[in-house]
C-alpha cells in the first residue's frame, strides 16, 4: 500500500488521527449514528457459553469501547438446552434438541451454556459502559403451542395466534404468528416487554422481513416498551423490493441487505453489490446492515479434535466451514472494512475479541475509518472502470470536504491516474492516507499503484 505514494509530496510530519469521534449519541433516536457493536455468531455460531459471554464483554470494554463500539450481542440459541459432547462444552448437535421458555413462551436463558442466567452479564456490559442484545427468531414457540400456554395479559392462546404453515426453512424453532388473529400483537407486545424488563438494548429479529406486519407488530411493540432499543431486521437476501414493505422496515434501524457475510472475496463482491442497491436508503436512524465484520478467530465450537475420516465435523453445525483466523488477506481485509465505512454500515465485529490479533485491531480501531462511518453519510459510485470503483462521501456538516475510496476489484496490479478536478471538482486540496496515516498537499494528476483486491482510502479537505 505504501509505494503509490511515491510520486506525493509529503508534508514533513504524519497528521494525528482525531481525537474524538464525528458524532454523540443523543436525543430520542436510538441510532442516530451507525451502532458500532459485537456479535457472537461469527465466533461462537449458535453455541456461545457464559464463560466466553465474561471473556468478550471484558475485551470489548477494554478494546473496542473507548473507539465507540458500544453494543455486545448474543446471537441465536442463547435459550437452546443442546446436547454435548461428553465431557466438553461442545454441541453434539446443530439446533437444540430443547428450549428454555417461561409460562409465557417467551425465551429465557440456556441452563446449558448460560446456567446463571443473563442478570450477571447485562449488570457487566451496563456498568462497563456497554448495551447488551439478543438475536431472536421471528414467531412463537413451537414448544409454547405445543403446550398450549397463555398469551400474557389476554384470555387467548398460543394455538389461537400461531401459523403452523408460516415456518421458517431452516430454523426449527418457531413457528409464525397470524397477525389477523387476536392476540397477535399482544404475544409480540409481551414478548418484547419480557426482554425490555431483562434490560436488553438491542435485538436482531430473523427471519422477519419477509413478513412486514410481523416487523410492524415488533415496532409498535418496541415503542410501547418505553425502553430504547435498536431494532435489526434480518435476514439480508429475502428483502422484498417494494415500497409499501421499506416504509415498515425503516421503523427499525438497521435492515440487512445482504446474506451471511463471511471471511472470503464472494462476500466482498455481494456487499459492493447491496450497496449499489440499497445505498439510497439509508439515513439518519436507519441504516443499511452488511452483516458482520468476520476479523480474528472464527467458528471456535466447532471442535477441531473431532472430525471424520475425511475431514468433516461429526455434527453438521451452524454458521461456515470449522475452526479458523480470518481468511481475508491484508488487501481484502483493508477493502473490506473501508466498504463499510464509506457505506455507513453498522460495524458489528464477528470474530473473538479476547484472541483479536493487532492488524485486525489497527483497522477496527482507526479513528479516520470511525469519524467516516459514524459521519452516517453513505458513499456514491462515481467513478467505474476497468475494474476500478471510487466511492465519495461529503461530510454531513461540510459538503466540500469528505471521504473517497479507490477500489482496485481486479485480480491484477492496476495504476489509476487520480485527477482531484475531476473526482472532487477542485485542485487545491489535502488528501490524507487514511491506512498510513500519511498527508499530501495540492494533488492534481498524479499515478496511483493499487494492488489486487485492495484500496486507496483518502480523507479530502480543500
Amino acid at each position: 500500500m505504501k509505494k503509490f505514494f511515491s510520486s506525493f509530496l509529503f508534508t514533513a510530519t504524519l497528521l494525528s488521527p482525531p481525537n474524538c469521534l464525528a458524532s454523540s449519541k443523543s436525543g430520542t433516536d436510538p441510532a442516530p449514528t451507525p451502532p458500532l457493536g459485537w456479535n457472537s455468531f461469527q465466533s461462537y455460531g449458535v453455541y456461545f457459553h457464559d464463560q466466553a459471554a465474561h471473556k468478550n464483554i471484558d475485551a470489548m470494554a477494554r478494546l473496542l469501547k473507548p473507539y465507540g463500539y458500544e453494543y455486545f450481542v448474543i446471537d441465536n440459541g442463547w435459550f437452546g438446552e443442546y446436547k454435548l459432547e461428553d465431557g466438553t462444552n461442545f454441541p453434539a448437535e446443530k439446533h437444540a434438541s430443547d428450549v428454555n421458555i417461561n409460562e409465557y413462551g417467551f425465551f429465557m436463558p440456556s441452563r446449558t451454556y448460560f446456567p446463571n442466567g443473563f442478570r450477571a452479564l447485562i449488570k457487566k456490559c451496563h456498568d462497563k459502559g456497554l448495551k447488551f442484545g439478543v438475536h431472536l427468531m421471528r414467531g412463537i414457540p413451537r414448544k409454547a403451542y405445543e403446550l398450549n400456554l397463555p398469551i400474557k395479559g389476554t384470555a387467548y392462546r398460543a394455538r389461537d395466534i400461531a401459523s403452523t404453515r408460516n415456518i421458517c426453512t431452516w430454523c426449527p424453532y418457531n413457528y409464525g404468528v397470524d397477525m389477523s388473529k387476536p392476540g397477535a400483537q399482544e404475544w409480540y407486545d409481551g414478548l418484547i416487554q419480557h426482554l425490555a424488563d431483562m434490560g436488553i438494548d438491542f435485538i436482531k429479529y430473523d427471519d422477519i422481513v419477509p413478513f412486514p406486519r410481523e416487523v410492524e407488530a415488533v415496532t409498535k411493540a418496541i415503542a410501547k416498551c418505553k425502553r430504547p432499543i435498536v431494532l435489526s431486521l434480518s435476514p439480508g437476501d429475502t428483502v422484498p423490493a417494494n415500497e409499501k414493505a421499506l416504509k415498515v422496515f425503516q421503523n427499525a434501524q438497521m435492515l440487512r441487505v445482504t446474506p451471511d457475510i463471511w471471511d472470503d472475496l464472494h462476500g466482498i463482491n455481494l456487499c459492493f453489490e447491496a450497496w449499489k442497491k440499497w445505498g439510497t436508503q439509508s439515513k439518519k436512524n436507519f441504516w443499511i446492515d452488511m452483516d458482520m465484520i468476520p476479523f480474528g478467530k472464527l467458528q471456535l465450537m466447532s471442535n477441531a479434535a473431532k472430525k471424520t475420516a475425511d475431514g468433516r465435523n461429526t455434527v453438521r453445525l451452524t454458521g461456515k466451514g470449522t475452526r479458523r483466523t480470518c481468511q481475508l488477506t491484508p488487501a481484502q481485509m483493508r477493502t473490506f472494512i473501508t466498504l463499510r465505512a464509506l457505506s455507513a454500515s453498522p460495524l458489528m465485529v464477528g470474530g473473538d475479541l479476547s484472541t483479536m490479533d493487532d492488524f485486525s485491531l489497527s483497522l477496527l480501531q482507526n479513528k479516520e475509518m470511525l469519524r467516516c462511518n459514524q459521519n452516517g453519510v453513505c458513499a456514491t459510485l462515481v467513478l467505474s472502470e476497468n475494474g476500478i470503483e471510487i466511492w465519495r462521501a461529503a461530510m454531513r456538516d461540510n459538503p466540500k470536504d469528505g471521504y473517497i475510496g479507490i477500489f482496485n476489484r481486479t485480480k491484477t496490479v492496476t495504476t489509476y491516474v487520480f485527477d482531484t478536478k475531476k473526482l472532487l471538482n477542485f485542485t487545491e486540496v489535502a488528501l490524507i492516507d487514511i491506512w498510513n496515516n500519511r498527508k499530501s498537499q495540492g494533488v492534481r494528476l498524479k499515478k496511483l499503484e493499487i494492488a489486487p483486491h485492495d484500496v486507496i482510502f483518502f480523507r479530502f479537505t480543500r
